[in-house]
């Protein structure tokens, strides 16, 4: 996809301070949430359970931290059951000591992957530090070059090392992921040849690291973008997954189109197959197009019959089902096919199927997190928040996203002298 086509990354929140009187009130119920369209109302009723054969792995970006490993399960019982076989989180890209993995930030992530041996950890790794701080080309050409050399080596060996003392050896990284764009400073456009020897080199260290069993997944984003994703493929030695980031775009892109576009979805499998590979879609969802049904329902279809090892859909708004109120349509398309789903697909390979008529609820629907406007790397607090509070000061929940930048929580601190006036 063009440059100017991609999808809005959340940023940094700017810091405001605020004074709340007394008599000012601020009441914010379970089904709250900031933005116009991003709390669900009301969802629509599980389906019953699918047909016999063998279904692709899949989970959903949910959030970062604790609070993703959480929703999994509510996600779960709102798709009748079904079970979430793959766990999926991005390390900050901020500074180097996120990306080797601190200490805390991926210790809730590996308890979940061991509950079950058929699970999956997925985890996103930049390459770089300051990853979204808008690099020029040269600097992130001396950068790629840096690592070629072995500059950055300790990190990637600590952040390996980190991984086998939690005892999820067997994770699959998604290294340096959408490198053919331009969001990210580890983008491959400004140098290849250095942007292949890096990897190389990175993959090369972790896999020295005794006990790993890591598989690498090279995955870039749905057609050419900045650059062809072809062009910085670094050889099939070091590569273990071929995925793609797959998102509803550009506007009025037929699902069709986005199949035989260059660089696009077939092209992804048959390079896929050419290199004897498995295929993922880490990343995917609606965007451009809204509440596409269509596209839906022929991307579970494409899933279906690719059989990549995994996808996990970007469940938050723009592009989400559960967590985003504003995809009511494809909200229904994509829990009417994987709700109950245990051991087969029961998507349709038509191009326009009929959307399935949604029954009468007979039990109350399963309450539904708010939307977090989460960044898709985001920091990770290096201290807790402070659970003191005078006794007079209320407490606010922000997040873990503000609350690391305030260092700490937030409370209201009731003026009862400026009330009894």
């Amino acid at each position: 996809m063009a440059p100017q086509q991609r999808r809005a990354r959340f940023r940094r929140p700017a810091i405001v301070a605020v004074t709340v009187a007394a008599s000012a009130a601020l009441a914010c119920g379970p089904g709250f949430a900031a933005g116009a369209g991003s709390a669900r109302v009301a969802d629509p009723p599980a389906p019953a359970p699918g047909a016999a054969g063998t279904a692709p792995a899949f989970g959903a970006y949910l959030d970062f931290g604790a609070r993703g490993v959480a929703r999994m399960a509510a996600l779960s019982a709102w798709l009748g059951g079904t079970e979430l076989r793959v766990g999926h989180t991005y390390l900050p890209g901020d500074r180097w000591s996120n990306i080797e993995g601190r200490p805390g930030f991926l210790d809730i992530w590996a308890d979940w992957r061991r509950e079950k041996d058929d699970r999956m950890l997925v985890l996103n790794v930049p390459m770089l530090e300051r990853n979204e701080a808008g690099l020029s080309d040269a600097q992130v050409r001396g950068l790629l070059r840096q690592g070629a050399a072995g500059a950055f080596d300790h990190h990637f060996r600590r952040l390996a090392e980190r991984l086998v003392e939690l005892k999820v050896p067997d994770t699959v990284l998604v290294l340096g992921w959408e490198m053919n764009g331009i969001t990210y400073s580890h983008r491959c456009g400004p140098d290849p040849e250095a942007w292949k020897a890096y990897w190389k080199r990175i993959v090369t260290t972790m896999r020295a690291v005794p006990g790993q069993k890591f598989r690498f997944d090279f995955t870039p984003s749905r057609g050419r973008d900045a650059v062809p994703w072809t062009e910085c493929y670094p050889g099939d030695d070091t590569v273990d997954i071929i995925g793609m980031d797959s998102y509803d775009q550009p506007s009025g892109m037929s699902f069709d189109e986005q199949v035989r576009e260059p660089y696009g979805l077939q092209a992804h499998v048959d390079f896929a197959k050419a290199h004897h590979k498995p295929v993922s879609y880490p990343e995917w969802g609606l965007f451009r197009n809204g509440d596409n049904d269509a596209y839906m329902r022929r991307m579970l279809a494409w899933m279906d019959e690719h059989k990549p090892l995994y996808n996990t859909l970007t469940d938050y708004c723009p592009h989400g089902v559960w967590q985003c109120g504003q995809n009511p349509r494809a909200s229904r398309v994509y829990r009417s096919i994987l709700s109950g789903r245990t051991d087969g697909p029961t998507t349709p390979t038509s191009p326009t199927p009929t959307t399935p008529t949604t029954p009468v609820p007979t039990t109350p629907p399963t309450p539904v997190p708010t939307t977090p406007v989460t960044p898709t790397t985001p920091p990770t607090p290096t201290t807790p928040p402070n659970p003191t509070h005078p006794a007079d000061c209320s407490p606010l929940d922000l997040g873990d996203w503000v609350e690391y930048w305030l260092g700490g929580k937030l409370c209201i601190k009731f003026d009862w002298w400026s009330r009894s006036r």
